[in-house]
C-alpha cells in the first residue's frame, strides 16, 4: 500500500501541479501498467519532484535510482527505501542498483534514471553513462525518454535566484527507444542519449519566449543546443560534432 508514498503524493500534489505552469507532451507514451524505463535529462535538484508529478499524471508511482549519500542519512534513507527507491553507489561498479531496479522492472513497475549521472553545468544533455543501456538490456525493457526544461529556474545553481511561483516547466516525452538483448551498450546509450536530446529541443520549443530583458538571461539555451554528446571520447565526439556541423571540424584543422 505504500502508505508513506501516499502520503507524500497528497501532501505535494497540490503546490507542485498548481504553483507552477506545466507544459506536458507526449504522456501517453508512457504505458499505464506494467513495466517501464524512462530517462530524463538532469539540470535541477528539482527534476525528480517533476519526473514524480509526469507519472502521476500518468497513472504511475516511479522508482528513482538515487546516489547513495541520501540514503545515509537514518530518516531519509528509510523514507526513501520506503517509498521503493534505489541506492546507487557511484563511481563504484556495484551492480546492486543495477540488480534491484531490473527486479522492480520485472515487478511491472516505472523505473527512472538520469543516464547522464549528475546534473549539467551548462544545461545541455551530457554524455550518457552506460548503466542504463545494460540495465535495459538485462531486464528486456526499451526506454523511454524525457526532455526537462524549466526545472532549472525552480531549484537553480548555487547564487542564481529561485523562482519558485508560476515558473514555466515543459516536459515532454520521445518515442521508445530499442534496446535488444544482444544491444551493444555504448550504442545503445548512444540512441538513447539522442532520444533525450530530441524531447530536451523539443520541451524547450514549448517553452515560453523569454521577454526581451530576459533574453541573455543564465537559464535561456537555443532548442539546437541540445545535441548528442557522445559517451566513446573525444575523437567520437569530434567526428559527431563534424556530422551535425561540417564547419566545425573545419575550424579545428
Amino acid at each position: 500500500m505504500e502508505p508513506l508514498y501516499r502520503l507524500v503524493e497528497v501532501l505535494l500534489r497540490p503546490p507542485v501541479r498548481r504553483g507552477l505552469r506545466w507544459r506536458v507532451e507526449g504522456l501517453e507514451r508512457i504505458p499505464a501498467d506494467g513495466p517501464v524505463l524512462l530517462a530524463s535529462n538532469h539540470i535541477s535538484y528539482f527534476d525528480p519532484i517533476a519526473i514524480a508529478n509526469l507519472t502521476d499524471l500518468a497513472g504511475r508511482r516511479v522508482r528513482f535510482l538515487a546516489k547513495a549519500e541520501l540514503f545515509r542519512n537514518r530518516a531519509l534513507g528509510a523514507a526513501l527505501r520506503s517509498m521503493g527507491q534505489i541506492p546507487v553507489e557511484r563511481g563504484t561498479g556495484d551492480a546492486t542498483a543495477l540488480d534491484a531496479a531490473a527486479a522492480a522492472l520485472a515487478d511491472g513497475q516505472c523505473v527512472h534514471v538520469f543516464p547522464e549521472g549528475t546534473i549539467s553545468d551548462d544545461l545541455d544533455p551530457m554524455a550518457g553513462k552506460t548503466g542504463l543501456a545494460r540495465l535495459a538490456r538485462a531486464a528486456g525493457v526499451d526506454v523511454v525518454p524525457v526532455g526537462l526544461w524549466g526545472t532549472h529556474r525552480v531549484i537553480p545553481a548555487t547564487g542564481r535566484k529561485a523562482e519558485r511561483f508560476r515558473t514555466p516547466i515543459a516536459m515532454v516525452v520521445g518515442e521508445t527507444v530499442p534496446v535488444g538483448s544482444g544491444a551493444n551498450p555504448r550504442e545503445a546509450t548512444e540512441r538513447i542519449m539522442a532520444g533525450i536530446c530530441d524531447a530536451v529541443a523539443r520541451a524547450r520549443r514549448l517553452y515560453p519566449e523569454p521577454a526581451a530583458a530576459d533574453r541573455d538571461a543564465w537559464w535561456v539555451r537555443p532548442p539546437e543546443s541540445a545535441r548528442l554528446r557522445s559517451c566513446r571520447g573525444r575523437v567520437a565526439q569530434a567526428q559527431l560534432d563534424a556530422q551535425l556541423d561540417p564547419g566545425l571540424e573545419e575550424g579545428r584543422s
